[in-house]
């Protein structure tokens, strides 16, 4: 990519699917990645984005505040995950804490919208964040947690994967019930009924008052 307008990119983990698009923009004009230390040495251990002379490097740590272009003010926040998936032991921690899984906040003139793209499970820590925020953009990428071995496309839940369902009792419909924020689901994989129009599923989360992002949606604060 030639170019490129981006000006910054920010991580919020380093799996394969988080990172892989960086390679896109090896040829473009310079840009600053923001990372935690931790998703910074995921990628500097693989030799590839070695190539990416364009590209800055930022180390950010959860809690620290830092500005994008525009005044957009940001804050990395840790989320219950687990590591990529390539960094795994053979007995990974799962639903854990830490600087390899992070969401994000933004904040401009008084608007605020949170970014949880993966996350395990919600901390009431979350929920205290999410009821300040505008606008919430959630992990929507299972609606059950043996979705995809149900329908044959994988063999692994949502939880060995670090995602929370959308349904059951301990799904994000239900935890997050009553955010006055409005509220996106996002990250949302293929298998997923809500990704339906007129599904029973799709009906479900649009009833208590979620939305299901698309291509060229776009949101105003």
């Amino acid at each position: 990519m030639r170019g490129s307008p981006i000006q910054a990119v920010v991580l919020t983990g380093a799996e394969i699917d988080q990172i892989a698009g960086l390679l896109s923009l090896r040829e473009s004009t310079p840009f600053v990645l923001y990372a935690t230390p931790a998703s910074h040495a995921a990628v500097a251990a693989n030799a590839m984005f070695g190539a990416m002379s364009s590209m800055a490097r930022r180390a950010v740590n959860p809690g620290e505040r830092f500005t994008l272009a525009g005044g957009i003010e940001a804050t990395l926040f840790m989320v219950p995950g687990k590591l990529p998936l390539y960094l795994e032991g053979e007995a990974p921690e799962l639903d854990t804490e830490s600087p390899s899984n992070v969401g994000i906040e933004l904040q401009r003139e008084g608007a605020k919208m949170v970014f949880v793209p993966g996350t395990a499970t919600v901390t009431e820590q979350m929920r205290e964040r999410f009821a300040g925020a505008d606008v919430v953009l959630f992990d929507g990428t299972l609606f059950t947690d043996d979705e995809m071995i149900r329908t044959g496309t994988g063999q692994k839940t949502g939880r060995r994967m670090g995602h929370i369902q959308i349904d059951g009792e301990n799904g994000s419909l239900r935890t997050l019930t009553g955010l006055p924020a409005r509220r996106i689901f996002i990250h949302i994989n293929n298998t997923n009924p809500i990704l339906v129009d007129g599904s029973a599923e799709r009906r479900k989360v649009e009833s208590a008052g979620w939305q299901i992002a698309e291509d060229g949606m776009e949101i105003v604060l």
